[in-house]
């Protein structure tokens, strides 16, 4: 996946400076700060990003998606168009190492206009080496998640305080951009701030009482989540949504769902429920959908991020036999 991404990336970015997309495609144009009352052009790169973007520019900036709705953020892969929107925005909001397409037109068409959030997401979650999939080539010093320790799980906003960091981060940073509009900015990033710490206060109270503290999906995307609210997350593969199974990881997880009374298995949104299905007629389990946010389709649970979260509070609540 990784490495067809780039190809493609590399494609697209010969196309458009052969073409007239980009007039000046490879040179140091820079951004300049907007003429007052001129919009901000955003680009992030997938829908939390896009979300916490949207609450903290407010009306004062046009906030682009890189990633369509109901597409895999992992698998991304650019147009020519989507790559001169990168060259001529004023900013790209976007997580390093989680969407290789997207790194690499930074480093080519945005290096000077950039927010990379991981510093502000704080990754501190990893999956040890060989838990996760071998099947993408990684070059020695290339930075996608993996490093001595292993995968880095990248899905920090499962986790609202962790995104409410990053709502501050995303604020400073407009701030410079547009220093006349810093104080809507602080003001709007405070808002933010109030609704997450709500939602935060909500999980608490709603997940305090679960009967089980083990929360079995069909792969790690919810490390941050368990962290925060007191579970213990099993994947049944690791970090990748592509990764199949291997019939001694099958073994293990029906192991541990009956050993430890297990009643539901989670499975994604954007990702085939076989796994967790197999997993469940084994053990007699349930399998049901818990969304981990990186689009909304016409299948998920509610039309924002708030939304799907408190519908993931519910499907918890209830999986989780929380009284």
């Amino acid at each position: 996946m990784f490495s067809s991404s780039r190809r493609f990336v590399a494609v697209a970015l010969s196309g458009v400076c052969a073409g007239a997309i980009l007039s000046a495609c490879g040179s140091d144009s820079g951004t300049t700060a907007p003429e007052p009352g001129e919009k901000l052009t955003v680009i992030t790169a997938f829908y939390p990003l896009q979300y916490a973007t949207q609450r903290i520019a407010g009306d004062t900036a046009t906030v682009t998606n890189l990633t369509k709705p109901g597409a895999e953020p992992h698998d991304l892969e650019l147009t020519p168009r989507d790559v001169g929107h990168v060259e001529q925005s004023d900013l790209v909001v976007y997580l390093k190492g989680f969407q290789p397409a997207v790194d690499d037109v930074v480093a080519q068409e945005a290096d000077d206009h950039n927010l990379e959030v991981s510093p502000f997401a704080n990754l501190t979650l990893t999956v040890p080496p060989g838990a996760e999939d071998d099947e993408h080539e990684h070059a020695p010093g290339d930075d996608h998640g993996h490093g001595e320790e292993g995968a880095r799980d990248p899905h920090f906003w499962l986790d609202p305080q962790r995104l409410s960091k990053v709502g501050d981060g995303i604020a400073a940073r407009l701030s410079e951009l547009a220093p006349d509009r810093a104080a809507t900015f602080r003001d709007n990033a405070a808002k933010f701030r109030r609704d997450l710490a709500d939602l935060d206060n909500d999980f608490r109270t709603g997940l305090a009482t679960c009967r089980n503290r083990d929360v079995v999906t069909s792969h790690e995307a919810f490390g941050y989540l368990s962290r925060r609210y007191g579970f213990h997350q099993v994947g049944i593969t690791g970090l990748s949504p592509e990764q199949e199974p291997s019939p001694a990881q099958l073994r293990e997880a029906t192991t541990f769902v009956r050993d430890h009374d297990v009643r539901t298995i989670y499975y994604e949104t954007l990702v085939s429920p076989a796994v967790a299905n197999t997993v469940a007629r084994e053990t007699g389990a349930t399998a049901t959908v818990l969304d981990p946010i990186e689009g909304l389709t016409d299948q998920s649970a509610g039309t924002s991020y708030p939304a799907v979260m408190r519908a993931n509070l519910a499907t918890l609540r209830k999986g989780q036999a929380c009284t």
